[in-house]
């Protein structure tokens, strides 16, 4: 293996795709990704790497709440208990693209990148990420400094980080 777990987060999102890539066709996966305040990011890192249509064949941009609930199964009660930025709208979302798409792993972003929207309890920069299968999930929340497209481009690397960790534990 090229580089350690701990300094994935210090590679280019590029990088982080092909270790992805790698992972992915070792075990036979195949992943998804759930975007909101990411806008496609992530599906654009994987994207850029030639052969990924083997592992990554669907990607969701849910930016509003409705395209959350329409595509993705997220219900509208819980976006309406818990808000779009949550641990519950976040693992209902990789739940539901694991689902529509028939992926092995999914990862869902949901967060708020700024420069408004922000709230006392979700300043701008927070960002609720989930890893998991259709079954089973797993949730963080992380508070990304700077600017909207600092924010943005953090959030694809944890998500790209936390796919291969999933994966590279297994």
């Amino acid at each position: 293996m090229p580089h350690s777990a701990a300094s994935l987060a210090n590679l280019d999102l590029t990088l982080l795709a092909e270790r992805l890539g790698r992972a992915c066709r070792e075990r036979g996966v195949t992943v998804t990704a759930a975007e909101s305040c990411t806008g496609g990011g992530v599906a654009s890192a994987i994207t850029a790497v030639a052969g990924s249509s083997d592992w990554f064949e669907t990607g969701y941009v849910t930016y509003a709440n409705g395209a959350k609930t329409r595509l993705l199964g997220v219900p509208e009660a819980v976006l309406a208990e818990h808000g779009a930025v949550s641990r519950e709208v976040v693992e209902a979302m990789v739940a539901g693209a694991c689902h529509d798409s028939g992926a092995d792993l999914g990862v869902a972003i949901s967060g708020v990148a700024g420069p408004g929207g922000g709230s006392p309890g979700k300043p701008v920069g927070t960002v609720w990420l989930a890893w998991g299968d259709g079954e089973r999930q797993q949730a963080v929340c992380r508070h990304f400094p700077g600017d909207r497209r600092a924010v943005r481009e953090q959030a694809v690397r944890e998500a790209l980080v936390g796919l291969i960790r999933h994966l590279e534990r297994d």
